[in-house]
């Protein structure tokens, strides 16, 4: 057996990988066999910093293409051959529901975050919620994690998403142009940038609820620097949701 030389940590001094570490091939190639686990590839990240920054580059980038490959096509097809808030935050964004804490985004709501194992995430359904004017904008995003039966609250949905080339969006141009202030304590929770609270920007069109199967004053959503969308609803009855798509 041929064995690959290792490389020394440099990165710090701290490094508890004294013997140095196989190439970025193999570990490649050994990820790849994996399918890209995302549990092994943070827990790879934790071990030190030179696999953490490989992870960061190469890993989650994997990851991304081989669980939504149409996606990452499209949101590289600007031109840009990384993605807004880098890779590891979209990677955490298709299989993490951030749920929420009391005192956090979404007021008293006590719901912990989990890991999903398959989400939906649609183009077509990204419209409904973005004003007419900001329609020509791309967004992704997810069918509801639903939360079911929380007391007072009744059935909770989570939803998250994120924009195509958000820099250069209608959607941050019109938050700029209306002075929208950002979050002063809270980041998102995929990429830790600052976010703007899109109900407090009027922002939230009545179609963001029927897609989602809502309750239309029930809705709020917050989408970061980096154009990552995260957002809760109160699903309506299976009945009456149903009423509404028919409308829809």
């Amino acid at each position: 057996m041929i064995l690959t030389k290792q490389y020394r940590c440099i990165h710090s001094s701290s490094c508890q990988c004294t013997k140095g570490h196989l190439s970025e091939d193999v570990i490649f190639l050994v990820f790849q066999q994996l399918n890209w686990n995302p549990k092994l590839i943070a827990a790879l990240s934790c071990s030190c910093k030179w696999f953490d920054d490989l992870a960061k580059r190469v890993l989650w980038k994997e990851f991304c293409k081989t669980r939504a490959p149409k996606m990452m096509v499209d949101l590289q097809s600007s031109g840009s051959h990384s993605v807004d808030g880098n890779w590891r935050a979209l990677g955490k964004l298709l299989i993490y529901c951030s749920g929420c804490n009391k005192g956090g985004l979404f007021n008293n709501i006590q719901i912990p975050g989990h890991f999903v194992y398959r989400t939906r995430f649609s183009r077509t359904s990204g419209k409904s919620f973005l004003l007419p004017q900001c329609r020509t904008d791309v967004l992704y995003v997810s069918d509801p994690c639903e939360h079911l039966d929380q007391g007072d609250e009744g059935d909770i949905g989570f939803f998250r998403g994120i924009f195509k080339s958000f820099s250069m969006s209608k959607v941050r141009k019109l938050l700029i142009q209306r002075g929208v202030p950002l979050h002063p304590t809270h980041v998102c929770p995929y990429c830790k940038a600052k976010l703007w609270n899109m109900l407090q920007a009027k922002m939230i069109p009545t179609s963001a609820s029927c897609r989602l199967g809502s309750y239309e004053d029930c809705i709020e959503y917050y989408v970061c620097l980096n154009g990552h969308m995260l957002g809760i609803c109160t699903l309506l009855p299976l009945s009456e949701s149903e009423e509404v798509s028919e409308i829809e």
